[in-house]
């Protein structure tokens, strides 16, 4: 089972050179990919008169993160893992893959990589609102926890599949356009229902800035279960466990 294998850490990772580097490597990339999702819906919103809700803005929405996530899982594969998301990083720690020590470390590389990058949105547009994650008329809050859980063990599966899996092969770039495509699949299917976060980072951000708590809770509640159902799937069906290791960082 990989409950097994969960680790708490140590605390002296907290001042470990590559632990620091890897948890900046973290805030990095959720700023690049913050400021290019949240912004893209900004920007679509000003050319198109608060048209971001409309199927165009969608659209324009799933390219915008699928580009963006699949740029700031390569830059950070190399030093963190590239994941560039609590939940993914919640499923990591559940698989046994990281320390939760360590993980801590990168929650809140990325919460603040979220809030930076809103908060540097807001400046350079000068005030304009960095709109927190809202569910759909319609749409009552455990629906919109079962999107979340279904999207993000998706994502989470895919994660596992394609960077986590030592069967995984070399197969090189694919597990970041993997990932970057899965999120705007999922963007496409839930982004009308409840805004598909499917990573609690990506709405606190908005939310901090804008400060706007509704319903706040399920963006955490969802992708959390979701990583955690999608790494113990996989570990127990599709990972050997005789040959089960820690992953170093360098490679997920």
């Amino acid at each position: 089972m990989p409950i097994s294998r969960i680790a708490i850490g140590n605390a002296s990772e907290f001042g470990q050179s590559d632990a620091l580097k890897a948890a900046l490597a973290e805030f990095i990339s959720m700023l690049i990919f913050v400021f290019a999702g949240e912004g893209s819906g900004m920007a679509f919103n000003k050319l198109t008169n608060n048209g971001s809700t409309t199927p165009a803005g969608l659209v324009a929405a799933s390219l915008a993160h699928a580009l963006a996530l699949f740029v700031a899982v390569s830059v950070g594969a190399n030093i963190s893992g590239g994941h560039v998301n609590p939940a993914v990083t919640f499923g990591a720690f559940v698989g046994g893959h990281i320390s939760l020590l360590r993980s801590v470390l990168y929650w809140i590389a990325q919460l603040l990589g979220s809030v930076v990058a809103c908060l540097l949105l807001k400046f350079s547009t000068g005030g304009l609102e960095t709109s927190a994650f809202a569910l759909s008329s319609g749409v009552g809050a455990w629906n919109a926890v079962v999107f979340e859980i279904v999207m993000t063990f998706g994502l989470v599966y895919t994660v596992y599949a394609t960077a986590v899996d030592p069967k995984r092969g070399d197969i090189g770039i694919i597990a970041p356009i993997a990932i970057g495509f899965i999120v705007g699949a999922n963007i496409l299917a839930g982004g009308a229902f409840d805004g598909a976060s499917m990573n609690p980072a990506v709405s606190f951000g908005p939310a901090v800035v804008s400060w706007t708590w509704d319903n706040h809770w399920v963006y955490w509640l969802g992708p959390f279960v979701g990583a955690a159902i999608a790494a113990i799937v996989y570990e127990i069906f599709f990972i050997d466990q005789n040959t089960h290791e820690q992953l170093p960082t360098t490679d997920y």
